[in-house]
């Protein structure tokens, strides 16, 4: 079976980078990157590997909800000057890179869903939990800096809903890190015992005669809102792609290099 490691590219470095004493200093980040690529491979074992990073366009979230993401740090200059000197070293140990036109993380998802298709395996590389909607067998989340993967189960129980209504949670109660609104006046856990009860966006939306009126016209004035937010936090997984797996292929030094 090929196992593709997927690598959210600038959510390992921007974390790498953000421990280096000197924010000029890019061959250490580039020793650093480069150490950690080599113990994700050596961990991993991977038939693949891959770091996807995201590109400079507007994305299609930012153009349906302005407000997006707002607040965040732009990249550091040092940073953003020396990513294709990084990028080219990483080439030369066989570490391939895929440029999305905006997001990253939706070629990700993609990738990730295509493999699956394909009868592999993929192992996505990233802190970024809204990665857990992918609800598949054959994905896995892992987090280098922790050292372990995702661990559903646990944020099952953080967030009091089950994986499959992570996304109508989002949608309800937003998502502070990237902007997501949601509904006003509905915090995470309201929205949690809303799905408990309901399960199911459609379903609260229809029985909201059953709920107090504060709450009910709460959510009756957020509803547009709510599918804003789930259209935002939702992963695209079928964008199309123009890569050839096999320019992706670990090299390994034998006798390591696995038989498929």
């Amino acid at each position: 079976m090929n196992k593709f490691l997927i690598i959210d590219a600038l959510n390992l470095v921007r974390r790498i980078y953000a421990a280096i004493p000197d924010d000029t200093d890019m061959q250490s980040l580039t020793e650093r990157v480069s150490l950690a690529c080599t113990k994700l491979l050596r961990v991993h074992r991977p038939t693949h590997v891959a770091m996807v990073w995201d590109g400079d366009e507007i994305s299609w979230r930012k153009q349906l909800y302005p407000d997006y993401k707002k607040g965040r740090k732009p990249m550091p200059e040092p940073l953003a000057m020396g990513l294709a000197a990084l990028q080219a070293h990483l080439s030369t140990i066989n570490i391939g890179s895929i440029y999305a036109a905006a997001e990253a993380d939706d070629v990700i998802a993609t990738l990730a869903m295509k493999m699956t298709k394909a009868q592999g395996e993929a192992i996505i590389v990233s802190t970024d939990k809204g990665f857990s909607q992918l609800n598949h067998r054959h994905i896995s989340q892992w987090d280098h800096f922790n050292q372990q993967y995702l661990d559903i189960v646990a944020l099952e129980q953080k967030f009091g809903v089950d994986r499959n209504q992570f996304l109508d949670l989002m949608a309800l109660a937003g998502d502070s890190g990237n902007k997501i609104p949601g509904i006003a006046g509905i915090g995470p856990k309201s929205a949690a015992e809303l799905l408990k009860t309901f399960r199911t966006l459609p379903t609260l939306f229809s029985s909201l005669s059953n709920l107090g009126a504060k709450q009910a016209k709460k959510l009756a004035e957020g509803k547009e809102m709510a599918r804003l937010s789930y259209k935002l936090a939702q992963l695209q997984t079928d964008l199309p792609l123009n890569i050839n797996l096999k320019d992706f292929r670990v090299i390994y030094s034998r006798p390591d290099n696995p038989s498929n």
